[in-house]
C-alpha cells in the first residue's frame, strides 16, 4: 500500500492523518520545535546533523545496533511515519538495539516534531520516494 493511502489514524493525534504528495506535511514551527527537540535529546547518539554513529552499521559490544543516520543517508526512510513515532516514542531495546523509549520524556506532538527535523534533512528526491513507497 503506498504510504499516501496508509491508516495513520490511531496511532497518535499528533501524527498527520495521511500524507498524500511529495510536499512536506510538516510545519516550519515544527522544524523549529524539532530542531531544539533534536539537539538536546537526539543529537547526544544520532549526531548533531543527524549522521547517525560513524559505525552505525555493527553492533556494540552487547551485540546492539548502533545510532543509525537519520538525514537519508541510513535506512530510516524505509520505515513508515508510525514505525518510526513508535521506535522513538517505545524505543528499540526489545528489538534488539540500544535505543530508550521516548514517550514518557518526550509528548506525541514532540516526538513528531523531532521526526519532522530529521525529515527535513532528507534529500528531496528521497523524501518524494518515501512519500510514493509502497509499504506492506
Amino acid at each position: 500500500m503506498p504510504l499516501s493511502a496508509a491508516p495513520l489514524e490511531g496511532i497518535s493525534d499528533a501524527l498527520p492523518k495521511s500524507i498524500v504528495s511529495a510536499k512536506p506535511w510538516y510545519s516550519f514551527k515544527q522544524l523549529n520545535e524539532g530542531a531544539k527537540i533534536y539537539r538536546n535529546n537526539c543529537a547526544s547518539c544520532h549526531g548533531n546533523q543527524a549522521q547517525g554513529a560513524p559505525d552505525w552499521q555493527s553492533r556494540d559490544s552487547l551485540g546492539r545496533t548502533q545510532p543509525p543516520p537519520l538525514n537519508g543517508s541510513g535506512h530510516a526512510w524505509h520505515h513508515r511515519i508510525n514505525e518510526l513515532f513508535e521506535t522513538i516514542k517505545y524505543g528499540t531495546v526489545n528489538r534488539g538495539g540500544g535505543m530508550p523509549a521516548w514517550g514518557k520524556v518526550l509528548s506525541d506532538q514532540e516526538i513528531v516534531s523531532v521526526m519532522a527535523w530529521f525529515q527535513s534533512r532528507w534529500p528531496k528526491q528521497l523524501y518524494k520516494n518515501w512519500v510514493d513507497r509502497p509499504h506492506h
